[in-house]
């Protein structure tokens, strides 16, 4: 299967530059199992399209500043640190920019807004990814310097400036450790969650760090030679249990965005049964997997060519998906991380070995 199977043209306009005043005023498209055309309805309207007995399944990561501008001691020379993944206390694999003269032994000073030096990065590898492992010199607490010294890494497609921090988190944010939202999630507020809850809807919840290399491009002519990042997750107990009790009442699984879709898909089993696990998962899902565990998706409107449009072009079908993409244009959708949402419910096509999408998390299971 090719790259440019996942192609569609969006013109810059629909691209939506900052959220909505309120969060869950977004619109929803919507897209049943076999339904020919999407029902265009309002993110407001999620109530009645679930039922009692529903588990909805939500990532409670916490974006974290993780944009850096820092200098170099010697010349005073900016540059960006942008931290990508945890690797002990104060490792931390990092994408620098500018990156041509940043080797081992190098180091980045960040000044406070006193001019004082508060935190240092020291380059201890350079990889072959290009990205390098650094470690922090600090004498305060890391999460004050980082809320101090940090800015949000919003993605390279919205050009305004953010306002205010908290609308690149979701309302039940918790974990730190996300270098980027899981944006199905910004839609929810405080309501919306208490009006499923009190409908009967169950409330499930783990964590997927999400990583930068959400958006890096697939670059290979065949989307199955594409190497996948991998992504930090838990999945608790109580949360495999939850799903257990839904699925044995008949109810059905729901995912809030691609991230607990692909942690619920590295931890099913061929029924469909999901084990409480901590790890990492590199799965990549696109047309031809067979979903076992998520019966219903949320998720906003993904890039031309992206790992994520293969994603949802594998739970609901490539042209039927492309379809609505080409509809949601028409109909003026705002599109990507501040944009309007799709729910879909899964398309069970063919079952066809995915070779990439191994789905054995690392860690402690």
């Amino acid at each position: 299967m090719k790259k440019s199977d996942f192609d569609y043209h969006l013109p810059p306009e629909r691209i939506a530059q900052k959220p909505l005043a309120d969060r869950g005023a977004s619109r929803m498209l919507y897209l049943p199992a076999g339904a020919t055309a999407p029902r265009h309805l309002a993110f407001a309207d999620l109530p009645s399209l679930l039922r009692p007995g529903d588990c909805l399944v939500r990532n409670i990561t916490r974006v974290i500043p993780a944009r850096l501008i820092g200098r170099k001691p010697e010349t005073g020379s900016p540059v960006e640190l942008l931290l990508l993944k945890r690797l002990r206390t104060d490792e931390w694999e990092v994408l620098v920019k500018p990156g041509n003269r940043a080797r081992a032994g190098h180091r980045v000073e960040f000044p406070g807004a006193d001019g004082r030096v508060l935190l240092e990065a020291e380059i201890l590898e350079v990889l072959d990814t290009g990205n390098r492992i650094v470690r922090f010199h600090h004498a305060g607490l890391w999460e004050t310097l980082l809320d101090e010294l940090g800015t949000m890494p919003l993605p390279p497609y919205i050009h305004e400036r953010l306002e205010d921090r908290e609308r690149y988190q979701t309302v039940y944010a918790f974990h730190d450790g996300s270098s980027a939202a899981p944006t199905a999630g910004l839609h929810f507020t405080p309501d919306m969650l208490s009006r499923l809850s009190s409908m009967g809807v169950h409330i499930a919840d783990l964590t997927l760090h999400v990583g930068l290399g959400t958006f890096r491009p697939v670059k290979t002519d065949d989307i199955r030679d594409h190497v996948m990042h991998s992504e930090f997750f838990e999945l608790p107990e109580e949360t495999a249990r939850a799903i257990a009790e839904t699925r044995a009442a008949g109810g059905r699984v729901v995912a809030v965005g691609t991230t607990v879709c692909r942690v619920l898909e590295t931890l099913a089993d061929e029924n469909g049964a999901v084990r409480a696990a901590t790890g990492w998962t590199d799965i990549f899902l696109y047309p031809g997997y067979r979903f076992k565990a998520v019966d219903l998706l949320l998720t906003n409107f993904h890039l031309p060519e992206s790992t994520l449009l293969m994603l949802v072009s594998a739970f609901s079908g490539r042209e039927r998906i492309l379809a609505s993409y080409r509809e949601a244009i028409d109909r003026e959708y705002r599109f990507f991380s501040f944009g309007d949402c799709m729910l879909l419910e899964r398309d069970e096509g063919p079952a066809v070995n995915v070779a990439a999408a191994d789905g054995e998390p690392g860690g402690n299971a």
